[in-house]
């Protein structure tokens, strides 16, 4: 069957109602390839809260219970990080397919831990990464597929200052430059780097605002990178990302974030930071596209993505292990 054709609509359920369980939810609930069956949250808040927005979708505070009285076949996973690999070994050893936000845990060996229960072409087992499904960066990479030649590709990613104050503790590199990394093993093809290199700025007290790291493979291609908490209030509330790329007489550039419409009135603002529309009567953007491709790839219609499968995230794991031991 081609991935192009209609699929039977997937019975999903959520686990997690964040910020982006929230989103996935409301996604799913407008996709002809899914139907929302159900969802689960810690706090009873959160299942009133969608509640208004999805009055038909059963919610459960217990994740057993939601499986015994569910009938989803497969389910997405965006509660904590600290939860994720509690949580998707349970559903992976109920037969069930998962779709896991990243990181599959703050812990390598505890990520590993999964490796028994992941089929070997990962097809029960997708790693959530909506940057892998930006418009802009699905070009690119079919760009940079056919042109080929790869020299040097420069990542930038910075995100609020604020963030050092209320996110305590949160290293750049594996919060926000994590995401590249993943963006530059698809264009690498996966080939694994042979020198890796990082250094970190600190504030007065310690945090970690900035996280620079550069990687080299064994053909010169070069590949550097910025993650920060640096942008002030009055630049865009996401901060902003750009990603170059230069490649044998040829070069690219996408600036993903925030997307291109501004608006006006006493002070500037950007509403659409990032290519998501969880409209339930039509989703549209990045997370819609995962969220179809899961669907494909639980129906067997579709492999699951370069740069989503369960070696993948082990893979971008291991180089931010690597990166972070080698801080100058």
């Amino acid at each position: 069957m081609s991935a192009q054709r209609s699929i039977q609509p997937v019975k999903v359920g959520v686990i997690g109602l964040g910020r982006f369980g929230r989103l996935h939810s409301l996604t799913l609930a407008g996709l002809a390839e899914a139907e929302l069956v159900g969802v689960v949250a810690r706090r009873q808040a959160s299942l009133d809260n969608l509640r208004r927005e999805l009055p038909d979708v059963p919610g459960w505070l217990d994740l057993d219970q939601a499986m015994a009285e569910s009938d989803a076949e497969a389910w997405v996973v965006a509660c904590s990080t600290e939860d994720h690999v509690r949580v998707a070994t349970k559903l992976l050893q109920a037969g069930k397919r998962v779709l896991l936000e990243k990181p599959i845990s703050e812990s390598l060996a505890e990520a590993e831990s999964l490796t028994s229960l992941v089929n070997a072409d990962s097809s029960n087992l997708m790693l959530g990464h909506i940057v892998l499904f930006n418009s802009e960066f699905k070009q690119l990479s079919e760009e940079a597929a056919r042109r080929g030649g790869l020299s040097f590709i420069d990542c930038v990613r910075h995100r609020p200052a604020s963030i050092v104050k209320d996110f305590p503790g949160e290293n750049p590199l594996q919060a926000a430059m994590v995401h590249d990394l993943y963006a530059v093993q698809v264009l690498m093809n996966r080939v694994e780097p042979e020198r890796f290199s990082s250094q970190f700025h600190r504030t007065e007290s310690g945090a970690i605002d900035l996280a620079l790291a550069q990687l080299q493979w064994s053909d010169g291609t070069l590949a550097s990178f910025a993650a920060s908490y640096l942008t002030p209030t009055g630049m865009p509330p996401r901060g902003f990302d750009r990603m170059e790329v230069f490649g044998n007489g040829w070069s690219a550039r996408i600036s993903p974030n925030p997307r291109p419409i501004e608006v006006w009135d006493e002070k500037a603002a950007w509403p659409m930071p990032l290519e998501i529309r969880a409209d339930i009567g039509g989703p549209s953007g990045m997370m819609a596209e995962e969220l179809r491709s899961f669907c494909r790839v639980v129906r067997g219609v579709e492999s699951v993505p370069v740069g989503a499968t369960y070696a993948d995230a082990l893979q971008v794991q291991r180089w931010m292990e690597r990166l972070v031991a080698t801080d100058a």
